[in-house]
């Protein structure tokens, strides 16, 4: 007699039984905790961005925590977009991008770092293109780092840095940025490197340094002398190669005394510098994710020796929309010389708005010559420090300036970021008096904050 579909069906799953150690809850459990790597371990608690967003939200604080613009881009980047997807302005760009870069936005990379760094670009070999600048990096460590490799990280470092390493196999050395003991009113002033501890840090495993300037968090840019020093240090070591992370390179306040200047310009070091930037500091436009890659030939493949076989390419209408905005930037704009000249007095602006707003709440400001972030010295303050245990806070007891970032928080209604989060566990004490704040935010938002903050510190 014939069966119908519906009958094998159930007679075959009856047949296949599992055997009742992989169907015990005991046996699930086991299975269930062998699905991380332990190179993930630790990697998959929450993280500073967990506890603080959702604690701004539950306190209607202002958040000044994480960085991103809360204003659109300018319409001529929107423009950009809308001509890329659409077909009558044959740009070609809906269907995948070459692994490398989309070569329009490969083309005008090159044109630009051909000028600022007086070094002949080749944009087929020379630009990778990622979906933006966390995912350069990524490839890039998964390209060139083995098992045991270390990466020299000068921190506080931007929490990506430290997990990342960790996910390719590296290990993560700490170099702190040490405070100035004569002190100052600047990062550049404030946050130090000694080039002494830089250089006893470094082994024969000591493959990467990852250089970041502007610098996230502190603002600090690294000066061509300074740059010049490590790329010293860099060459009496052969191994050693630089990744120089460069995505607020536009956002600099004083470019005449103060000017964005790459690790790759400098003599001796293109060859063994990846320069890594993106769009979306500079364009207001974080969540479109076009980053890219620059060096030599050997640097730029690791980046896309590991892209083409993991999302194969950054989504071309978007690699499309940056190459006619990068073009459009170099123009007058609103007054300006160019758009990147615009963007920076209006950062300025907004600098000065949070220093005023920080001032008045009894913290010193230390002013960034680059960036849209404020570290601020919170030493002056008074608050109870607190004896509470979060899943996310890097040390028990809590730090102070985690604490105080959560009292301000529920208190106040401004959030900061700790600092702390950017530092290894041996270093947490130099963030102790420390707050991180963003002003890339509307004039409405940081006035706000300057209204909360004064209201409660004058009362």
């Amino acid at each position: 007699m014939r069966m119908t579909v519906a009958a094998i069906l159930v007679s075959s799953a009856r047949a296949f039984v599992l055997p009742s150690r992989l169907t015990s809850s005991r046996g699930a459990s086991r299975s269930l905790s062998a699905q991380l790597s332990p190179r993930l371990n630790g990697l998959d608690k929450p993280t500073v961005w967990h506890e603080f967003s959702p604690l701004a939200n539950e306190y209607n604080a202002v958040n000044l925590g994480q960085g991103f613009p809360d204003w659109d881009p300018p319409s001529f980047v929107i423009d950009a977009m809308v001509n890329s997807v659409t077909p009558s302005m044959n740009r070609h760009a809906n269907q995948y991008a070459r692994s490398y870069a989309h070569m329009p936005l490969a083309q005008v990379l090159a044109q630009d770092y051909e000028k600022r760094w007086n070094i002949p670009i080749d944009p087929a070999t020379q630009i990778a293109t990622a979906v933006g600048c966390t995912n350069a990096l990524y490839c890039a460590l998964q390209g060139l780092l083995s098992p045991g490799d270390e990466v020299l990280l000068l921190e506080p470092a931007f929490d990506i840095y430290y997990a990342q390493v960790r996910m390719a196999g590296g290990t993560p050395i700490h170099v702190p940025l040490r405070p100035n003991p004569s002190g100052g009113a600047t990062a550049n002033q404030v946050f130090t490197l000694d080039l002494y501890e830089l250089e006893a840090a470094i082994t024969p495993k000591t493959k990467i340094l990852l250089l970041n300037t502007p610098h996230n968090p502190t603002g600090k840019m690294f000066t061509r002398a300074e740059l010049e020093d490590i790329a010293s240090v860099a060459q009496r070591h052969s191994q050693l190669l630089v990744i120089s992370d460069e995505v607020y390179e536009h956002i600099v306040f004083d470019p005449e005394n103060v000017p964005h200047v790459s690790m790759a310009s400098i003599p001796g070091m293109f060859d063994r510098t990846l320069t890594l930037s993106s769009s979306g500091k500079t364009f207001s436009c974080t969540g479109w994710k076009v980053g890219w890659a620059v060096g030599p030939p050997n640097l730029v493949k690791a980046v896309t020796a590991v892209q083409q076989w993991v999302n194969f390419s950054a989504p071309t209408p978007n690699q499309d929309a940056i190459a006619q905005a990068l073009v459009q930037a170099r123009e007058p704009y609103n007054g300006f010389d160019s758009y990147y000249a615009w963007l920076a007095d209006d950062y300025k602006r907004k600098r000065s708005l949070l220093a005023d707003a920080l001032t008045d709440a009894g913290m010193v400001p230390v002013l960034p010559p680059g960036g849209f972030f404020i570290m601020a010295d919170t030493s002056n303050i008074d608050f109870p420090l607190s004896d509470e245990v979060t899943e996310a806070m890097p040390a028990t007891p809590m730090p102070r300036d985690w604490a105080m970032s959560r009292w301000l928080t529920k208190e106040v209604g401004v959030t900061a970021i700790p600092p702390s989060a950017f530092y290894s566990p041996d270093a947490l004490h130099l963030a102790k008096n420390l707050l991180r704040f963003a002003f890339c935010k509307g004039d409405d938002t940081i006035l706000e904050a300057h209204r909360r903050l004064q209201k409660y510190f004058k009362k």
